[in-house]
């Protein structure tokens, strides 16, 4: 299958009009993979710190709480520059490093520890949960990075390269919510969470504070974008091509 995109011959359309086409680059440069192993990598070490849980000012949340809202930063590049058939492979992708990295855990803790070794209750302690957790963090994120990706691409189909702010904005709030909905319901009980004040303080924080980053950010998710359109060599710079 070509890694290139689709062409449609140019045409002597004004720059205004072309601002209503959407364009999307090819995978085929460097740029695609970099992005593609930063979002295993963000997503990997997430859930492995989202196995403990962590108390900040009275608040629950887990220790994987920082990190996690990169990938969907990387989700919102991947998806405008690139388009949906590359976004679901991206997704596809982080899926497959996650449920390798907790079947990678579990081989560990399962195999005979030797007999100077000292740590293998603290080393099951600690990632013994975490195929829970995977689990947990792979339903939510493919269900959240696949709406934030097919809203972004939507949108981007109907305006072109107008909006893109409110194009971030929107795609991650429902994004986010059916993400954190989905972790929390799954990951609540292995952290120790018993009660349903306690589990709707989770969700809600755990809500907020990826919403929230994600609009902190979001004008530096715009520069980056832009920065990757710019520099991405199979990014149509005339809107004279279209990636299906």
């Amino acid at each position: 299958m070509s890694s290139r995109p689709e062409t449609i011959p140019a045409s002597p359309a004004s720059d205004a009009a072309r601002e209503h086409r959407a364009v999307f680059a090819s995978t085929g440069s460097r740029f695609y993979p970099t992005i593609l192993a930063l979002m295993g990598l963000v997503f990997v070490l997430s859930n492995i710190g989202a196995s403990k849980g962590v108390e900040l000012f009275g608040l629950v949340t887990d220790g994987g709480f920082f990190l996690f809202p990169l990938a969907y930063i990387l989700g919102d590049v991947v998806s405008e520059v690139y388009g949906w058939k590359a976004s679901r492979r991206a997704i596809i992708t982080t899926f497959v490093f996650g449920a390798l990295a907790v079947l990678t855990f579990q081989t560990i803790i399962a195999l005979p520890a030797a007999s100077f070794y000292e740590g293998q209750e603290a080393l099951a302690a600690t990632l013994g949960p975490v195929w829970q957790i995977v689990l947990a963090s792979l339903l939510g994120f493919m269900a959240g990075q696949l709406s934030n990706a097919l809203i972004i691409v939507w949108l981007k189909r109907r305006h072109g390269e107008r909006g893109l702010l409110l194009r971030i904005l929107g795609s991650s709030g429902v994004g986010e919510a059916l993400d954190t909905l989905i972790f929390c319901s799954i990951a609540a009980p292995v952290i120790g969470i018993d009660s349903f004040g306690v589990f709707l303080q989770y969700f809600v924080i755990g809500f907020c504070w990826k919403l929230g980053v994600e609009v902190v950010f979001s004008p530096v998710t715009v520069v980056v974008i832009k920065l990757v359109k710019r520099f991405e060599p199979s990014y149509p710079k005339n809107g004279a091509a279209v990636a299906v």
